[in-house]
């Protein structure tokens, strides 16, 4: 099972297209279906708008799925994150039973300040209760690992996106994910939340981290209602080809040939069979 999992923050730009690219076709080379999963738990930042875009953009791909909702108002009956709730707070609760979860009110402009090293050992001398109204909690991280102590639930009590995509993966039963490589933090995290909970099956996950866009400054693309959005290459009049081509030239491949998604197929065929189980770079 493979899925794309936008989030509705904002008009999708290339770059979001790319991953759903990428992703519908390392799915067709072996043959195995697709979930259309959006994560919306953050409430301040979703638009309606934005959830439409996430369907006119894969209908204007000509990409498929197989599991998830078939549009927008399916998407909030049935398919929304808030009706999973329970399931990450699940996951919560066996966290704070492994005894790894504290509390701390510190901003991220505190962190910042102090350093990692200094705010992290302050957090944790706080001894906050979990029960203090308005907190985060996080997760205590052993010294060695390449990320710091992370945000579980949020100031508002709803569980963190680690938490959640990492539940979703497992509910779902996804097994293979393609992310951008800004997202290997991510999958790091999620790994060792994994194994603190002795669940091997994020671990069986093979996962593609794949380059970055970036804009014309080198920075990483963001989704916004500009020019990189799709919902302006769509307005334009213009077709996919240069999603399409873009990802070709991701991959390393010429897109001089590439004009259809069934191209871009036949030019990249021979990338699918070098990715093997695991974390791929």
């Amino acid at each position: 099972m493979f899925r794309y999992a936008p989030t509705p923050s904002g008009f999708l730009h290339i770059g979001n297209g790319v991953n759903f690219v990428l992703t519908y076709l390392w799915a067709q080379a072996l043959a195995a279906p697709i979930l259309l999963r959006i994560d919306d738990l953050d409430a301040d930042r979703k638009r309606p708008e934005y959830v439409d875009d996430v369907f006119f953009t894969l209908d204007w791909l000509g990409l498929r799925y197989d599991v998830g909702p078939t549009g927008p108002d399916d998407f909030e009956r049935h398919w929304s994150q808030r009706h999973r709730l329970p399931l990450y707070h699940q996951l919560l609760t066996r966290l704070v039973r492994r005894g790894v979860v504290y509390a701390s009110d510190f901003s991220r402009q505190q962190i910042r300040s102090l350093g990692e090293a200094e705010a992290t050992r302050l957090m944790r001398a706080q001894n906050l209760s979990l029960r203090t109204p308005g907190v985060p909690w996080r997760v205590r991280v052993p010294d060695g690992l390449p990320f710091s102590d992370f945000v579980v639930r949020r100031r508002d009590g709803i569980p963190a996106y680690q938490v959640a995509s990492l539940t979703d993966d497992c509910h779902f039963g996804v097994t293979h994910i393609v992310r951008g490589e800004d997202l290997r933090e991510s999958t790091a995290i999620q790994l060792f939340l994994a194994t603190l909970l002795n669940d091997d099956r994020f671990a069986r996950t093979t996962i593609w981290h794949h380059p970055l866009l970036t804009d014309s400054s080198g920075q990483k693309l963001a989704k916004s209602a500009g020019s990189t959005s799709l919902r302006a290459l769509r307005e334009s009049g213009r077709g996919p080809v240069l999603v399409y081509q873009t990802a070709a030239r991701l991959l390393g491949f010429s897109a001089e040939n590439v004009g259809s998604l069934t191209d871009l197929q036949e030019v990249c065929a021979s990338v699918w069979a070098r990715l093997e189980p695991g974390v791929n770079s």
